[in-house]
């Protein structure tokens, strides 16, 4: 008996992506690597993570940031940009678009926050696992992380012409995706 599968194609912003096809496979790294890493390389997100490489924030601003937002309960206005700028907006797109997606993060190539659709713990994600493993000096890499409450985080490349230059994080609902 042969099994079917449904492939959804969703285009957000000129660039399609097939949705289903990971599914099947019923693993994660299947999942990063066909459907996810190719968010990674979208124009968008590549032209935004670029953006952020290029204003040259050092790791002394970095930490002064990740103090204050750990700190804060809410949203500051200085988060706002991270939340609500034309990235977060592009990333909002394609969570609505593809239901195993319950929030999305890029990360410049210091692990720093580019944008996202949810507030983050902190701003500065470059000691963690999901930025070093999926940047890999450069390199580029994919990181599945354990499972936590239904979501796994997994993490690949923002890549721009065979170079990684930050990091792009998905928390993807472990029963939206079997």
């Amino acid at each position: 008996m042969k099994k079917s599968i449904a492939i959804l194609t969703v285009v957000v912003l000129g660039t399609v992506f097939a949705i289903g096809s990971a599914l099947a496979a019923g693993h994660f790294e299947a999942l990063a690597k066909n459907e996810l890493a190719p968010i990674g390389h979208n124009k968008y997100i590549v032209k935004y993570t670029k953006e952020k490489n290029s204003q040259g924030e050092t790791m002394e601003e970095i930490n002064r940031i990740d103090t204050l937002w750990k700190a804060e309960e809410g949203v500051a206005d200085y988060m706002k940009p991270y939340l609500e700028g034309p990235c977060a907006r592009y990333l909002k797109e394609v969570r609505s678009l593809v239901p195993y997606i319950q929030e999305i993060f890029v990360m410049d190539n210091q692990g720093a926050l580019v944008c996202e659709t949810d507030k983050t713990g902190d701003y500065m994600q470059g000691d963690e696992d999901k930025w070093i493993k999926s940047f890999a000096d450069g390199k580029g890499g994919i990181f599945v992380d354990e499972p936590e409450d239904n979501v796994v985080q997994i993490s690949v490349p923002v890549m721009d012409n065979g170079m990684a230059i930050g990091a792009i994080t998905f928390g993807v609902f472990t029963d939206k995706v079997k």
